[in-house]
């Protein structure tokens, strides 16, 4: 007998041996689902803030375009909301969708892109219940809204941190609690 086929002999054993212990069905214990370590009162649901914009249905082309950005704490408490990435800190990153009626293609963003550590206390916006905050911005001087034309204005969200507690605040670096809103867009008309 060759090496060559003793090495075929003991490849073709060792593969015979192997599907063997792999068909053996193996017992353990089921998966462990998740934990989440986040306090209940800490977990802000979507319903408790409300969010719109709103803007001036027409604009002259080369005018400034305001937009409004309005957050509503509709809870019982105090809500701290981390103001990155939203209107409330003014434009910092491409946080809107923006289109012009008559195409698909997005708008380029041509503001400034923020790179930052973590937060601190003053990133926060607080929310009393009942009460909104507001965030105006110039859509122009990010996004080129200087062609005729009505333009569709969505905010990209989500919020990238939402507590009701003051003790979370600031949230230590990749602990945010992000929370979806749904702003209805707005439609703005260039002449």
């Amino acid at each position: 007998m060759t090496c060559g086929q003793m090495g075929r002999i003991a490849l073709l054993t060792l593969a015979i041996t192997g599907s063997g212990c792999a068909s053996r069905k193996e017992e353990s214990a089921p998966p462990v689902p998740p934990v989440d370590s986040r306090p209940e009162e800490t977990a802000v649901k979507t319903s408790t803030l409300e969010c719109s914009l709103s803007a001036p249905a027409q604009v002259k082309a080369g005018e400034p375009v305001e937009l409004v950005f309005k957050l509503t704490n509709t809870t019982k408490q105090p809500l701290y909301v981390l103001k990155w990435h939203t209107p409330l800190e003014g434009i910092r990153n491409n946080i809107f969708t923006v289109t012009r009626a008559g195409s698909a293609a997005e708008l380029s963003y041509g503001g400034p892109m923020m790179k930052r550590g973590p937060p601190d206390a003053s990133a926060y916006a607080t929310i009393a219940p009942g009460e909104s905050v507001e965030g105006r911005v110039d859509l122009s001087l990010a996004y080129e809204l200087n062609q005729p034309g009505t333009y569709h204005v969505t905010f990209r969200g989500p919020l990238m941190d939402v507590t009701s507690d003051a003790a979370k605040v600031p949230a230590l670096s990749g602990e945010f609690h992000d929370v979806a809103v749904k702003c209805p867009p707005v439609d703005i008309t260039v002449t």
